[in-house]
């Protein structure tokens, strides 16, 4: 089991098909994330102004994500995450 999410460090937690999943900005996670999607000062800008897409935003969750159940796949996810809104 993994520690519970530590909103001082910048984690998080979201609930996924009933199981909460903790988003941890590791260092590590964060150069993945930057590789996939380019650098992350520009994506902050974006959703700041509101201009984030889904796949990115999943594709950064992806990369956070502490310790993933087994069987969660990216697609399950991205499907998990549109299916709960995007309201927090």
């Amino acid at each position: 089991m993994t520690a519970p999410a530590n909103p001082a460090r910048g984690e998080a937690a979201i609930r996924v098909a009933g199981e909460m999943l903790v988003l941890r900005p590791s260092f590590a996670a964060l150069v993945a994330a930057e590789q996939e999607l380019g650098p992350l000062f520009a994506l902050v800008e974006r959703a700041a102004s509101g201009g984030l897409t889904l796949g990115e935003m999943v594709a950064l969750f992806w990369h956070c994500l502490d310790a993933p159940p087994e069987g969660l796949t990216r697609d399950r996810l991205g499907e998990a995450v549109a299916a709960g809104g995007l309201a927090a």
